[in-house]
């Protein structure tokens, strides 16, 4: 008796708070990207035949998009400067996978022969698109180096270091799989501010050549095999609470 008591006790605060938590985004000019119910604002890919879906209140994915092109979510609308909010969850690990280390200024950990080092990891990977573009996307997945990176930009040899350093997160500030996390987008121009569950993961990022508008995109990853197993770095990921506060552009 006592459990379920405490049971219906949580239901009814987290009920209770849902709504002022929304009040306070709206108060401070976020509008909801997600009603909770369907995917009203988000272009499914044709062909996707239900894997990207609403469950429970949050958008679910599992990797198996049927679509025959584009496999990514993507918001109907383009944002150029915007705060943006959003939570996130990988659900599962989906294998083993030959993951490199990531040092602060961008590169890779290598043996004295200059072979990058790897370390036999379960993994997960999914991560959001900004501008339109892959380049833009910010990782999430179960690198030591942490969600938030720019992987495209940080893994391109031609980028100058100090740009692919600035694209390579302080911290790890990751939560175990299963559980939420938040980030914090901030594009302005084309500097990328990333926080991540509180903590700063990139300030003030340069991304070189990013549009200056593009829509939003959740991203696939991965998929399954033809023994029907999970290729191990899959898209077994859940978001929730998303919110974009459009900015002023700079006036010329």
């Amino acid at each position: 008796m006592t459990t379920f008591r405490c049971s219906t006790a949580l239901v009814l605060i987290t009920l209770a708070t849902a709504p002022l938590l929304a009040d306070g985004e709206v108060e401070d000019g976020f509008v909801s990207l997600f009603n909770g119910k369907n995917l009203t604002g988000w272009t499914v890919p044709e062909g996707d035949n239900g894997h990207w879906k609403v469950v429970e209140g949050v958008i679910d994915y599992d990797a198996q998009s049927e679509a025959k092109g584009d496999k990514n979510l993507w918001t109907e609308q383009e944002y150029g400067d915007f705060i943006m909010k959003i939570d996130w969850r990988l659900k599962q690990t989906s294998g083993f996978y030959d993951v490199p280390i990531v040092l602060q200024d961008g590169s890779y950990l290598t043996d004295a022969n200059g072979k990058k080092l790897t370390i036999k990891s379960l993994n997960a990977d999914s991560g959001i698109f900004v501008r339109g573009v892959g380049t833009a996307q910010l990782n999430i997945w179960c690198w030591p180096v942490g969600s938030g990176e720019v992987y495209g930009i940080r893994n391109n040899r031609n980028t100058p270091p100090e740009i692919r350093a600035g694209v390579t997160p302080r911290i790890n500030a990751d939560k175990p799989v299963g559980e939420w996390n938040q980030f914090v987008i901030i594009m302005v121009q084309d500097r990328l501010t990333v926080i991540l569950n509180n903590h700063m993961v990139l300030e003030n990022a340069q991304l070189p050549d990013v549009p200056e508008r593009g829509r939003i995109a959740l991203q696939h990853h991965g998929g399954v095999n033809e023994d029907g197993s999970f290729k191990p770095a899959s898209s077994l990921v859940q978001f929730r609470n998303v919110w974009i506060k459009e900015l002023p552009a700079k006036t010329k």
